[in-house]
């Protein structure tokens, strides 16, 4: 036996990832790795080789996070890995599965890598926020892809001012505003008009949600720029989404401050295929008639 664990978060209402997770958890322990999963999962594993993890515990001596599920299982397990700094490892049983790096059946192979830990880990940007009211902050939140502010009332517009590093930029009516990292940029932002951005970027997107405004254009800033949404008085108040997941109300003249956050999500990464690539494979872009760079005779 080693001194080795792993976590696993798992989406239950999918029966592959269930399979996949028992496989997952046999071979792994088969090897002397002990392998955990959240105590409200364990039961749906119906696996022996498992050890129950209480809400809020720590995770200390856990070396590896891997989710089995689609994108949202893979952000829901970024809240217990990021704050340990562990590494975070995305299997897909879902549709797209953006952030994931491996599918199912890449399973042993992945075994094999985790057993011999040879990997990589990318740091990705997040993002910090902050509430403000009345001078006194409220709350605080992060995220992995986006931080949005959007009405709370679907009959209402939400009107905002936005400022970037402390000068106002605009003033615009509508559905809300999105905040999204690089690694964001393929999600919310993307289906609302947003650019894609490689990993490698460092930045932030700013991204009017059906605004109405005659400059309403997909921002691309600095990662050291602090973006500032302040509620105006009219309309009513708003919410705020961190990736979809974590809600945070907010009220008229509150304001919503959004910077790089102070520590980034580990994800593993098995294959060195470039993001184009990848892009190409979970959009299936149309590539035929590529010929690449020809060489001099």
């Amino acid at each position: 036996m080693t001194d080795r664990a792993v976590l696993l978060v798992v989406h239950t209402g999918r029966r592959a990832a269930l399979s996949a997770a028992r496989d997952l958890a046999s071979r792994l322990s088969a090897a002397g790795v002990e392998v955990h999963a959240l105590e409200a999962e364990v039961g749906s594993l119906h696996c022996d080789d498992v050890t129950a993890v209480p809400p809020g515990a720590t995770l200390d001596g856990v070396e590896l996070v891997v989710a089995l599920g689609g994108d949202g299982t893979l952000l829901r397990a970024a809240e217990l890995a990021r704050p340990a700094r562990v590494p975070l490892l995305g299997v897909n049983l879902g549709h797209v599965g953006f952030l994931a790096e491996v599918d199912r059946s890449d399973l042993e192979t992945t075994v094999e890598r985790i057993l011999a830990s040879t990997y990589d880990v990318e740091e990705r940007m997040t993002l910090d926020l902050v509430i403000i009211r009345n001078g006194v902050e409220l709350s605080r939140g992060w995220a992995l892809n986006d931080v949005t502010v959007e009405k709370a009332s679907r009959e209402r517009m939400l009107d905002v001012v936005v400022e970037v590093d402390g000068r106002p930029l605009s003033r615009w009516g509508g559905d809300g505003i999105v905040c999204a990292t690089p690694t964001g940029s393929t999600a919310y932002a993307f289906s609302a008009g947003g650019p894609v951005v490689w990993p490698s970027v460092q930045a932030m997107l700013v991204v009017p949600l059906s605004a109405h405004a005659l400059f309403a254009r997909p921002l691309v800033i600095s990662p050291d720029s602090c973006v500032a949404i302040e509620l105006l008085s009219d309309p009513s108040a708003g919410v705020v989404f961190c990736d979809g997941r974590r809600t945070l109300d907010v009220a008229p003249h509150d304001r919503v401050e959004v910077r790089r956050g102070s520590e980034p999500v580990r994800l593993v990464r098995l294959r060195a295929a470039p993001f184009t690539d990848r892009l190409v494979e979970k959009f299936k872009l149309p590539v035929r008639g590529w010929r690449g760079r020809l060489e001099d005779d």
